[in-house]
């Protein structure tokens, strides 16, 4: 078999985070009973008028804004003409001309070498209603449409699967941060069409266009599957004809849904009942300086504080506990991660509730962190507080002395409680004197029994071995 080079380009439609719909002050709410978000305009109803919707706008300018691209300032719309029963008027309102945002690029990086994938175009639209097929029958929800979309469009750029998750996976990182869409795509809101063709060459294949692939994962794993059936068509002496295709997940494979239409086959033309729209500098300004603290420059604050790696990835994947830290460089991160992401999200987990649910106050959380790093306070002491500063509204100070967690200052009294556990346990200290690392772990937990956990775990470790060399 002759080698083969794979090339894939990704469709991304994002449903946008506003309260009502494109052209339609219908709500724009996902769980809610079918055909209950609805109006005349949704219906196509003869007569009826479509209104821009200004803050859905504004969240796509957000999107070309953070995925660099060139702003169309004036922009049209255009109807998107073909005839399908989820989509009520006949047409799909559009950018086909004039899409908000052009020759963008998201900037990917493997193996340490940093590749920019370039976005053709980023345009708006309206989403279709939402189809269930039971037998020979179609039901149609008119909830989903005329939900706001953006629709974001690759060059052919990726290589590989891998290539092609860290894409989606960044652009949907940049979504979420800047609440432009929830991204959910086992709600629908973020769906992707996967574009493959193999050659032997630098020359393009003959693309296939696979629809409506249902995760992340499987993306990766469509691309795989279509290039190697594409392969198997050429090696056979087949040709590889334009389609549109559906990704089968347990079958692995792509099957075939209709031969691809052609951009003709639309007929665009430009929405005779929606103006022109002009975005001015000023407001582009404004939006762009709205925008809030993306997580590649959260990555670096989080670096520079000293917070592993694996403890930054963490933070960046859950964005309520990230915005937590924002504005708090001036207390210990590493403390103030490892709580979050440790107790307390452990907490949440178990609870089933949102951080900004519970009666922890930012006085209350920069104390704990003090309290922990000047050694006030054990990690054990911690782990005991934090389900009551969770629950309750109570300063920290007070639960230490109501919960009898106050600490063990006295090095005299530490020095005397040491010397009583080493005067009682003189095996273990003939087997620390032999080399023995299980003598010093109990002995140093008679301490801690001793004093309930009331003394500094690290000061005490240094003076029981202070006084072990005594003997």
């Amino acid at each position: 078999m002759q080698t083969y080079k794979t090339t894939a380009g990704i469709e991304v439609h994002c449903e946008l985070k506003s309260k009502t719909k494109m052209f339609s002050d219908s709500p724009n709410v996902y769980h809610t009973p079918v055909n209950t978000n609805i109006n005349a305009v949704d219906f196509a109803y003869p007569g009826t008028l479509p209104t821009i919707n200004a803050y859905a706008v504004e969240l796509a300018l957000k999107a070309a804004i953070l995925f660099h691209c060139k702003i169309n300032k004036e922009m049209v719309f255009d109807r998107k003409n073909y005839f399908y029963p989820d989509l009520p008027k006949g047409y799909q309102i559009t950018q086909a001309r004039t899409p908000i945002g052009v020759n963008g690029y998201i900037e990917i990086e493997t193996d340490g070498v940093k590749k920019k994938i370039r976005i053709h175009d980023i345009h708006i639209e309206e989403d279709t209603c939402k189809s269930t097929h039971i037998g020979t029958s179609s039901l149609l929800d008119f909830n989903r449409n005329g939900v706001p979309l953006i629709e974001i469009v690759s060059e052919p750029d990726m290589a590989n699967d891998k290539e092609a998750l860290l894409y989606l996976e960044k652009m949907r990182e940049l979504l979420l941060y800047a609440d432009i869409s929830d991204c959910k795509m086992e709600e629908g809101s973020m769906r992707c069409d996967v574009n493959v063709s193999v050659s032997q060459n630098e020359t393009l294949g003959t693309r296939t266009e696979t629809k409506n692939v249902g995760s992340l994962s499987s993306v990766g794993a469509c691309i795989l599957s279509e290039a190697k059936r594409q392969i198997e068509v050429i090696e056979n002496g087949g040709t590889i004809r334009e389609e549109t295709r559906r990704y089968d997940e347990k079958e692995d494979t792509t099957m075939l849904m209709r031969v691809k239409e052609t951009g003709n086959d639309y007929r665009y033309f430009p929405e005779p009942d929606l103006p022109m729209m002009v975005l001015e500098d000023a407001y582009i300004e404004k939006v762009e300086k709205g925008l809030p603290i993306m997580p590649e420059e959260r990555r670096k604050q989080y670096q520079k504080a000293g917070i592993v790696p694996v403890n930054i990835e963490k933070l960046i994947q859950n964005k309520a506990i990230s915005d937590y830290l924002l504005g708090e460089e001036s207390i210990n991160l590493v403390i103030a991660s490892n709580l979050l992401l440790g107790d307390i999200a452990a907490y949440l987990n178990k609870n089933n509730i949102l951080l900004e649910n519970t009666k922890l106050t930012k006085e209350n959380f920069r104390n704990l962190v003090s309290l922990l790093e000047k050694g006030t306070i054990s990690s054990k002491q911690a782990k005991d507080i934090i389900p009551i500063v969770l629950e309750e509204d109570t300063q920290i100070e007070e639960i230490i002395k109501r919960e009898g967690m106050e600490q063990i200052t006295d090095n005299s009294a530490i020095e005397q409680m040491i010397a009583e556990i080493l005067d009682a346990n003189e095996d273990s200290i003939k087997d620390y004197n032999e080399g023995k690392d299980r003598a010093i772990k109990y002995l140093m937990g008679q301490v801690m029994k001793v004093s309930k956990g009331k003394v500094n775990p690290a000061l005490a470790n240094q003076m029981l071995l202070a006084k072990l060399k005594e003997r």
